[in-house]
């Protein structure tokens, strides 16, 4: 019993948690140089394990779709099945995948760390809105940033689409982006780019929060680490399938 009671009171804490952040975010005064610096943390140093992860994606998925394609004769259906996936799914939550690896536990670790050695004890003291200052920059930089991210990935990976089918055929950059763009409608980009912020601010708000509410004890910075991670893969997994059911609805 006293467990489900701390499952509820952990859910009830944490929605609190995010609504303030809607109060927050619009109260000034804004910590814009924080959130710059937030900005390049969350899109600037995860781009290259972005852009490695992106290119590998793009290869191995026209590399493996290629022989099936062939068997039936539609090689020239292969650009545009592979940016109907990668822009429309793959693309979006791979990337989310890995800012959740990277960015969620940061600010998990980060946040926690201040919490432990009571840095923000000490920042509400001193006058100073410790959630504004650490929360709200870290969730609005990844809710930014992310599908920045997701952008530059969705491109990398067609370009080392174009790569791999270049190893079998002929192809032009030109003409691979022109059928393989030709498949892609607005139904396919907006919902993409919607969950995309979605899955920015899932990253930024539980990983502010499994920080910020940590215990005492500096075991409990890895353990905000490791909970923020698998937290927010799991609300990326979530809203990946909500979207799919409210577009499918569409």
């Amino acid at each position: 019993m006293d467990t489900i009671q701390q499952r509820f009171s952990t859910v009830g804490d944490f929605v609190y948690f995010m609504l303030r952040y809607f109060k927050e975010v619009v109260r000034p005064p804004y910590e814009w140089r924080e959130l710059l610096i937030q900005c390049f943390k969350a899109g600037y140093k995860s781009l290259p394990l972005v852009a490695v992860t992106a290119f590998i994606m793009g290869l191995v998925l026209t590399l493996q779709s290629r022989p099936s394609l062939v068997t039936f004769g539609a090689e020239s259906l292969l650009p545009g099945m592979v940016a109907v996936s990668v822009i429309r799914e793959i693309g979006p939550v791979i990337t989310a995948l890995i800012c959740a690896g990277k960015i969620a536990s940061r600010i998990g670790a980060e946040l926690g760390s201040m919490k432990v050695t009571e840095q923000i004890d000490a920042m509400e003291v001193s006058a100073i809105n410790p959630y504004k200052y650490l929360v709200v920059t870290r969730v609005l930089a990844t809710t930014c940033m992310v599908p920045i991210l997701v952008f530059f990935a969705d491109a990398i990976s067609l370009f080392a689409s174009y790569i791999a089918m270049n190893i079998h055929t002929d192809i032009t950059l030109t003409r691979y982006l022109s059928a393989a763009l030709s498949s892609i409608d607005f139904i396919d980009i907006i919902p993409a780019c919607i969950k995309s912020v979605f899955f920015g601010f899932a990253i930024g708000i539980i990983g502010s929060y499994k920080g910020f509410t940590a215990s005492q004890g500096t075991a409990s910075v890895g353990s905000a680490a490791n909970n923020a991670v698998i937290s927010s893969s799991l609300a990326i997994f979530i809203i990946d399938m909500v979207a799919v059911q409210i577009t499918d609805l569409i």
